[in-house]
């Protein structure tokens, strides 16, 4: 049991005040033997056994009696996981709320979602813990916002749901940002979360900084986890893959590709209606599957001849997670996708020009321009969707110019140059803080050892299917220094594709090229043409005047805020538009925001892997459910209250003297 005053409990030795004072009364009569006494005592000594116990009983009632008076006073909990007995009183309390999508799944029976749940829960249990201040972190903004008091969660506009994913690292790092620059004394940390894996991103390297970083702190500072980890098993998700107009015989018409998924797995077939809205006019269509994905394609949805541009959605019926169950999109003439290829030895780049080169439809039109560092001065960064760079790594002014091509949703791969030294051949080059090293020549050709097949440039098809990568040769590669996220990865453990971090846009690292002395890129081509054309996409989505975001890419990018709704939840505020799924438009540019991709992931963490992450630091964890409305503390001094007023009454009792029966006999 934990109370919420541990100092009252160092008053329970009083209740040793009546065995005390009944001893102290046992020393003030002195036994005096009296001939005459010693027939009374052997009358009496049958009924003495009976009067020890209830002396007995009086005294251990009066005892009872003042250990529940004192520990009524110390306010106790009815929840022990808490550990709240030990510390004093908080200095500050700091929340870590999940926003993401998956935490507006509601369970069978329950009428309000995981993360409305956890604020009301937090703010019950943080109203009767108390603290000095309370700051709320949310996982869209992360920045601190300090309440009044815990009831003000519930009406706060960050603890709002959002389509967007959370980045659980990225909350922590804002915390442990938070307690340094305050200075804080005694700090809670509350995390609210389903402990998505794709939330909590265990493999991220930021989690052993994390963990000693708060180890250094001299204060205390304690973890408590509200885990909503269930998932509902009747859970479906939407998901519009293309949306492409084209001309018919009648007119127009959109062929829309989407995929269906269900977070449990089925062997028996479902029927599922979906409804297809474009700008108002809408149609239906029931579609049948087993197991956990179905994939439609291209299903002609009519269109009017002059429609050139517009929005749509497509939506399934409701259940557990209202969040995915829509999908918005909008269509438009396909931009030009345009490629730059850098490359100081046009023949060495053959295979990268064709593979940039060759659209994957032909309603699609694609172009490369192979130009020298020595041209960049007369490239159309602004027309641009992907630079594929065979040369030394950019710096000085060139590489500002690539930053900011970067910067506003434009991809890049790099692959190493022959000589890996800075344009002038002195150094060697750093972008975004990697850097070509040496070549390497192993004595035997290696395979790739992994690679994330998930997401990213080497996802599985949309049916499921696994990408060669598997297959690939690599004969030679360069070493690459930096923090990138590896994608694939050559036995040995050197990354032969990698990510580097960016806010927008895509940075990414091959660590060999396609020359065949290096590697078998351009033999078995299927690997290095998906590769190319996934990011080209990326690219050129960023391009024309309709755009297809996850929520929250945009996230600091100004203007989102002055985005006119045109379809989508009303209940969210405009600052949060770039977070909700939704149709958006600004000046002549259309946007549909949807949820992330890896939202639809349904895995958790597992429990091992939770411990890892918060092993050395004092951390608990109780698991709630939406449907429970029971809070997690609850005060239980009237109990012991009523403890206390039984006893004094059962002592009373037994203080009523026996009455005496009356004598026989006739009366006078």
């Amino acid at each position: 049991m934990s109370v919420l005053q541990p100092l009252i409990l160092a008053a329970l030795p009083l209740a040793a005040l009546p065995v005390i004072i009944h001893l102290i009364n046992q020393r003030r009569f002195q036994t005096v033997r009296w001939g005459a006494m010693m027939f009374l005592m052997a009358a009496n000594r049958m009924a003495r056994g009976y009067a020890r116990l209830r002396q007995w009983l009086i005294l251990a009632l009066r005892v009872l009696g003042l250990i529940g008076l004192i520990v009524a006073v110390s306010r106790p909990l009815a929840s022990g996981w808490l550990g709240l007995a030990a510390g004093g009183r908080i200095d500050t309390t700091i929340i870590l709320l999940d926003r993401s999508s998956s935490m507006s799944q509601q369970e069978p029976g329950a009428s309000r979602s995981k993360l409305r749940a956890a604020v009301e829960q937090l703010a019950s249990t943080l109203r009767l813990l108390g603290s000095n201040r309370w700051i709320l972190i949310d996982s869209q903004t992360r920045v601190p916002h300090e309440l009044k008091d815990p009831d003000e969660l519930l009406r706060s506009p960050d603890a709002d749901p959002t389509s967007a994913a959370s980045d659980i690292p990225g909350l922590l790092d804002a915390a442990r940002q938070y307690v340094r620059d305050n200075k804080t004394g005694r700090t809670e940390i509350w995390i609210a979360s389903d402990l998505r894996r794709n939330d909590w991103d265990e493999q991220n390297g930021r989690w052993e900084g994390l963990r000693a970083a708060f180890l250094e702190f001299p204060q205390t500072i304690r973890f408590h986890l509200l885990s909503y980890a269930d998932t509902a098993a009747d859970n479906m998700s939407v998901r519009v893959t293309r949306a492409q107009r084209r001309r018919t015989a009648a007119g127009a018409e959109l062929l829309l590709s989407l995929t269906i998924t269900r977070d449990e797995p089925s062997a028996t077939a479902i029927s599922v209606p979906l409804r297809f809205e474009i700008e108002g006019a809408s149609s239906e269509l029931t579609v049948e599957f087993t197991g956990n994905r179905h994939e439609l394609r291209d299903h002609p949805v009519p269109l009017d001849a002059t429609q050139e541009r517009g929005w749509g959605r497509v939506s399934l019926p409701t259940d557990g997670n209202p969040s995915d169950n829509e999908a918005y999109f909008v269509f438009a003439p396909p931009p030009r996708r345009q490629t730059i290829l850098v490359a100081d030895q046009a023949s060495a780049a053959t295979a990268l020009q064709a593979s940039a080169g060759i659209p994957p439809d032909s309603s699609l039109v694609s172009g490369v321009d192979v130009v020298g560092t020595d041209q960049l001065a007369s490239v159309d960064w602004d027309a641009a969707a992907l630079v594929l760079w065979q040369s030394p790594l950019p710096s000085g002014e060139v590489a500002d110019t690539v930053r900011k091509f970067v910067d506003r949703g434009g991809q890049i791969i790099f692959f190493p140059p022959e000589n890996p030294g800075a344009a002038g051949g002195t150094a060697n080059a750093s972008f975004l803080g990697h850097t070509w090293r040496t070549w390497v020549e192993p004595t035997a050709q290696l395979g790739v050892d992994s690679w994330r097949g998930d997401q990213d440039l080497l996802a599985n098809t949309q049916d499921g299917s696994a990408l060669p990568v598997g297959d690939l040769q690599i004969r030679r590669f360069c070493q690459l220094e930096g923090d990138a996220v590896p994608l694939a990865t050559l036995k040995g453990g050197q990354p032969l594709v990698a990510r580097a971090p960016t806010d927008r846009g895509g940075v990414f690292f091959v660590a060999t090229t396609t020359q065949p002395r290096d590697s078998s890129l351009a033999e078995n081509g299927v690997v290095l043409y998906v590769m190319i054309q996934r990011v080209l996409a990326a690219g050129a989505a960023v391009l024309g005047d309709t755009r297809e975001v996850s929520a929250g890419e945009l996230a600091g990018v100004e203007g989102t805020d002055a985005w006119t709704r045109v379809a989508g939840p009303t209940d969210s505020i405009s600052t949060d538009y770039g977070f909700q799924r939704g149709v958006y438009a600004a000046e002549s540019l259309l946007f549909a925001v949807n949820r992330p991709v890896r939202e639809d992931d349904p895995r958790v963490i597992a429990n091992e892997n939770l411990a890892e992450l918060f092993r050395g630091l004092d951390f608990r964890r109780v698991d709630d459910q939406a449907s429970r409305f029971a809070s997690l503390v609850q005060e239980v001094w009237r109990s012991f209250l009523l403890v206390m007023m039984l006893a004094l009454l059962g002592e009373a009792a037994l203080c009523i003297p026996k009455i005496a029966p009356k004598p026989a006999g006739n009366s006078p």
